[in-house]
């Protein structure tokens, strides 16, 4: 059977990575409004804050889908 997940085998890291690369920090914050990518932002952080809160992960990976998929 076919996943039809988008975002099956696609790591959080890879997303915020590549959101990253193609944003840069102060864009990102400017497109989602989280402190983790606003105040001394890093993949870790940005990854530990994310894996906790599901409403900011799920923007991350709404933004990523937009832009990647």
């Amino acid at each position: 059977m076919h996943n039809q997940d988008p975002l099956h085998g696609i790591t959080l890291k890879t997303i915020v990575t590549e959101l990253e690369a193609h944003f840069g920090w102060k864009e990102l914050a400017k497109c989602i409004d989280i402190n983790c990518f606003k105040s001394d932002p890093s993949i870790n952080s940005s990854l530990k804050f994310l894996r906790k809160t599901p409403w900011a992960r799920q923007k991350v990976e709404r933004l990523y889908l937009k832009f990647f998929a």
